[in-house]
């Protein structure tokens, strides 16, 4: 299980894996006894919920994570979800750009200032900082989000194509992977996380890819269906896009999520919306890492819905480290 130092920036969120014993957070911090899935979806639907307590002031809390951190696809939702209350109706997002500055603290709120920098007459742009209460009173910024919105509009179109890839529903659910472990942790990840994510290729929760490939594919969705806007489907796309970005890095270096002294951390994540889709659906997240150098991995991700048409381009970087 990937973990960090109070130095590093907001962590991305570990996958389902047992961490070696020195680094296994305590039970207790995580969520007590497994829920519905509906449940667990409800949830995050719920998490996305800010309330208002400003013009363009929003607040929300964080849902416990295994190793105390806070989940960075869940500020990502959080600042679209009080982004898209600050625009004119009809304007849907189409990009975002995230900077992942300060590691967040599970246990404090985390409010969110919108400022307005443009309403056009199509676009609207806004920016976003997230913001939590420091033990001395201060304020100190854990994400900075800048993003676009546009009215729904005809135009050129063209689009690539998704590669083949086998069904879904006869792939392996995280559960199904983790079947077997008697660990919290693995728990949790196999029963408590709202994106049903199923590996086209091998999992790397505790064994390494002997390949060496810098590429994978997932499945993915809500997993349970839920009733909600299309700007609470476009957060979780954000959400879920911030799950694997690490694995294909992790592949082309034969690591896995439980190399002893694995550390991540998401430092900048960029999102583009194609077109917009409902997160009941299936969506294939098709990923590859060009490079990774100076302590630092890319990943580029394509997300195509289950027709193959491409509805988001994803591109994260991230610390990845070892300590010896």
């Amino acid at each position: 299980m990937t973990s960090h130092d109070s130095q590093t920036p907001l962590a991305s969120e570990a996958p389902p894996a047992p961490p070696a014993p020195e680094t296994a957070p305590d039970p207790a911090s995580l969520a007590p006894g497994p829920a519905s899935p509906a449940a667990v979806a409800q949830g995050l639907v719920d998490l996305l919920d800010l309330e208002q307590i400003d013009e363009a002031v929003f607040e929300g809390y964080s849902n416990p994570q295994p190793g105390g951190h806070v989940f960075g696809g869940q500020v990502m939702g959080q600042a679209i979800s009080a982004m898209v209350r600050t625009v004119p109706a009809g304007r849907r997002i189409h990009s975002s750009y995230s900077y992942f500055l300060a590691p967040g603290a599970p246990d404090v709120p985390i409010r969110f200032a919108v400022e307005q920098l443009r309403d056009g007459g199509s676009f609207s742009a806004r920016r976003v900082l997230a913001t939590q209460e420091t033990d001395d009173g201060a304020e100190r910024t854990i994400l900075s989000m800048t993003s676009s919105f546009q009215e729904a509009q005809d135009g050129l179109e063209h689009e690539e194509r998704a590669p083949d890839a086998p069904d879904p529903e006869g792939l392996a659910t995280t559960a199904q992977v983790l079947e077997g472990i008697d660990h919290p942790v693995a728990q949790y990840w196999a029963t408590q996380r709202p994106i049903d994510i199923r590996h086209v290729t091998d999992p790397i929760y505790i064994r390494p890819d002997g390949s060496a490939s810098a590429t994978q594919m997932v499945w993915m969705r809500m997993i349970a269906p839920i009733d909600a806007p299309g700007g609470v489907h476009d957060a979780i796309l954000a959400f879920a896009s911030d799950y694997t970005p690490f694995e294909p890095i992790l592949r082309r270096q034969g690591l896995s999520w439980v190399t002893p002294g694995l550390r991540v951390a998401t430092i900048d994540h960029a999102i583009w919306w194609h077109r917009h889709v409902d997160l009941n659906e299936w969506l294939l997240y098709v990923q590859r890492s060009p490079s990774a150098a100076g302590g630092r991995g890319l990943t580029e991700g394509r997300m195509f819905d289950r027709s193959g048409a491409l509805v988001a381009t994803v591109i994260q970087e991230g610390m990845v480290r070892i300590k010896h």
